[in-house]
């Protein structure tokens, strides 16, 4: 794994924003992610939600304010952070033409891995993602559960310390979630910092804090029964309804 830059945490943003002419699409949010947590990010469609990933990926410059993740400042150091993260959405980024192994190989490559290491590190993951017996397998004909398992093997295969996850289980049945989440906290338990975002409730719940965003802007923050205490709400699921329908309400 990559030396980790600072031993502080993994993600400071501090007055972050990010303006799309007359559309405020993340207002000026002060965040404090620590390292080895599992984080959620959270909050109705068109809430901020992927628009803070790409900024804190160094793919979107913010307009105002400013970002580090791994200690290094993601306008000025961009390309430094992204080969110290991964990154995973629902559409996986997967190439179906080419084999479960190949697809490994290539992302590996990308960021930064390049031969006997990346080899020797590729033959390890396959063995620890429990892709082996289909690493032959040309991508576009696995079921979706193995798609996923890939993708997060293809964001995890240079071993980053922070890992990025929109919506990483969209669409796939409830067993293969739960085999999900178990590769997520044990990629926790060995010091990977997480940040994901969901639209299923039972899945924020597992997250150690969460964060939820309204119209860009953060509305809550914490573990929990800290959320629900704060919203006066039973569960996370009736926070998240709340949202939606005040979201509703005010672009009805």
């Amino acid at each position: 794994m990559t030396a980790p830059a600072t031993q502080g945490p993994t993600v400071v943003t501090e007055g972050l924003r990010k303006v799309f002419g007359s559309l405020v699409a993340v207002e000026r949010l002060d965040l404090t992610i620590n390292r080895g947590e599992v984080f959620g990010l959270l909050g109705p469609n068109g809430s901020g939600k992927t628009t803070t990933i790409r900024m804190l990926c160094g793919l979107m410059a913010p307009t105002e304010g400013r970002a580090t993740v791994v200690g290094f400042d993601v306008e000025r150091e961009a390309e430094r952070v992204r080969t110290r993260i991964g990154y995973m959405s629902q559409r996986y980024g997967l190439y179906d033409d080419l084999t479960a192994y190949e697809n490994m190989r290539f992302y590996a490559t990308v960021y930064g891995l390049h031969g006997r290491a990346r080899d020797e590190r590729l033959e390890q993951h396959i063995a620890e993602m429990g892709l082996g017996e289909r690493r032959n397998q040309l991508a576009g004909t696995l079921s979706g559960g193995w798609k996923q398992r890939l993708a997060l093997g293809c964001a995890t295969a240079h071993e980053p310390e922070m890992l990025f996850l929109d919506e990483p289980t969209a669409g796939v049945d409830p067993a293969a979630r739960r085999d999900f989440w178990a590769s997520i906290y044990a990629l926790a338990a060995r010091g990977t910092t997480i940040l994901v975002t969901t639209h299923y409730m039972d899945e924020a719940e597992r997250c150690q804090r969460l964060a939820f965003l309204s119209r860009g802007k953060l509305i809550g923050l914490g573990t929990v029964d800290e959320i629900t205490t704060q919203f006066g709400q039973p569960t996370i699921e009736d926070v998240f309804i709340a949202l939606q329908r005040k979201d509703e309400g005010a672009h009805a």
